[in-house]
């Protein structure tokens, strides 16, 4: 029997108002909540004011820290860590999208030691206990609610990077009522990285039956929401939950395999020319679609609804739009990040396929192709 297996302890409940319901769960976890959030995005879609209410109902005292920018800095982490410190914050809450997460969990790893430095963040093989942390996403494409990953921007290694701690979230509080405030941009911009998380665990070495299982699932539910990234239709209820739910099983699946090229090619856009995450990672998807038409990526375009790698091109340009950076431009950029990548081993690995630079230039710059 091929070995298989799957591990993600967090406790998830997807639900109408799932925050204000949880307040005795919440209160299991600790006296005071540091909340973590973006400048005005936990206000506009309500979870702020949901968050205040359920902790309120448990006795649980709360302080906030909202100055989380879009691919938060290790210099934001040390700042938030300072300021629950000198709170009493006993776990930290992270509301929005994948930044106001990802930093929840790293800012509750150096709230736990607090005598480390910043250079604690990127040390392998150190005590990864943290403070407990819940997660609440208002966007549906990151899946950091499910997933130990934490991605921040580090500008002594010059570029967006994981730490290389797994903290898992204890609770993840779901609710689709959180994407009706956003905008279209915001939609597909997020909804086109979970369908990234959802092809490189799909299209991954590290595949197992039971993460293909639930990416299948998970692209199942994206399919369904193809017209509304597409302005074909308007953002309902239940379009929202699904849009949530094919987020969180992409994290599911992420939290198993990993991610792949794309992602690791992305975070040169996004660190040097602040191309959104999502938009960023899709850009070489296509090329690498491509690339592995022969490992799984026929399948994940069917499910996902495409008939073919240029389809789904197609679509993102229509949703996302290519970032407005000519190829002269950014070639320099990307042809270091090339040469970075195929000398990276482990990450090459991810790919079920062989890797090397021409491969890699041929994923990269596929989509400048007409």
């Amino acid at each position: 029997m091929r070995k298989d297996g799957f591990y993600m302890p967090v406790r998830v409940i997807c639900e109408d108002d799932a925050v204000r319901k949880s307040a005795a769960l919440l209160k299991k976890l600790g006296r005071k909540a540091l909340i973590v959030t973006g400048r005005h995005s936990a206000d506009a879609c309500g979870v702020y004011a949901d968050l205040c209410a359920a902790l309120e109902e448990g006795g649980i005292a709360s302080c906030r820290f909202s100055a989380v920018e879009p691919n938060p800095s290790v210099e934001t982490i040390l700042q938030a860590r300072e300021f629950g410190l000198a709170e009493g914050a006993d776990f930290v809450i992270g509301a929005g999208g994948g930044s106001p997460m990802d930093a929840a969990k790293a800012i509750a790893l150096m709230i736990r030691h607090a005598e480390k430095g910043a250079e604690y963040l990127y040390q392998s093989g150190q005590d990864a206990s943290a403070l407990p942390v819940v997660c609440i996403p208002t966007t549906c494409g990151t899946g950091s609610e499910v997933t130990g990953v934490s991605v921040l921007t580090s500008e002594q290694l010059g570029t967006k990077k994981s730490i290389p701690y797994k903290i898992f979230p204890d609770l993840a509080l779901i609710d689709g009522k959180y994407l009706m405030s956003a905008d279209r941009a915001s939609l597909c911009n997020t909804g086109f990285d979970a369908l990234a998380h959802l092809y490189e665990s799909y299209i991954n070495s590290s595949a197992t039956p039971l993460s293909r299982m639930i990416a299948e699932d998970g692209m199942r539910a994206w399919k369904d929401n193809l017209p509304i990234l597409l302005g074909r239709r308007d953002l309902d209820a239940e379009s929202a939950e699904n849009l949530m739910r094919s987020a969180m099983l992409g994290g599911m699946a992420i939290a198993h395999t990993g991610t792949s090229l794309p992602h690791a090619l992305s975070y040169a856009l996004t660190y040097n020319y602040a191309v959104p995450h999502g938009q960023a990672v899709c850009f070489f998807m296509t090329g690498y679609l491509e690339a592995a038409d022969a490992f799984g990526a026929r399948r994940a375009l069917e499910l996902s609804g495409f008939e073919n790698a240029s389809a789904f091109g197609e679509a993102y340009r229509q949703c996302c739009h290519l970032p407005d950076l000519p190829e002269e431009t950014v070639r320099k950029t990307m042809d270091a990040q090339i040469r970075a990548l195929a000398s990276d081993k482990a990450k090459c690995a991810k790919a079920p396929f062989p890797v090397d630079q021409d491969v890699l230039r041929k994923i990269v710059y596929r989509s400048y192709e007409a």
